[in-house]
């Protein structure tokens, strides 16, 4: 054998060598790739029931806004009865309480104002009095 010959037959081991390093992360990889092949199956098996669940809950919530819809068309309709109400009952009571309280407070204000005069009368009456005394 010659220099050569054991020359190439070491490269020739090395290469050997080399692609069986080379092939455990190569194989690792392929079971990696066949996990994820695996899991996306799983997922797009599992899609399915997801996704009509998911358009279940969407018909339940369109239907639960409908009634929604409708309880807030009558909110509606009962506040417009309401205000309705509220500009009769004030147009009714509303003038005839304002005039009684208008009319109570002028005849509260007009004994006020003859009390007062009359304790002014009394006063200057006194006060003559106390002159004419002195």
């Amino acid at each position: 054998m010659s220099g050569g010959e054991i020359a190439a037959l070491i490269a020739a081991i090395a290469f050997v060598l080399l692609v069986l390093l080379l092939a455990v992360p190569l194989l690792k990889l392929g079971r990696t790739l066949d996990e994820a092949t695996l899991a996306m199956r799983k997922t797009h098996d599992g899609l399915g029931p997801l996704l009509v669940q998911a358009q279940q809950t969407m018909d339940s919530v369109n239907a639960q806004l409908v009634q929604v819809e409708s309880i807030a068309k009558n909110v509606n309709s009962m506040t417009t009865n309401v205000a309705a109400m509220t500009a009769v009952v004030g147009s009714t009571l509303g003038s005839p309480m304002i005039k009684a309280a208008a009319f109570t407070y002028g005849v509260r204000k007009t004994v006020a104002d003859r009390r007062d005069a009359e304790l002014v009368k009394a006063a200057r009456r006194k006060r003559r009095t106390d002159r004419r005394s002195r």
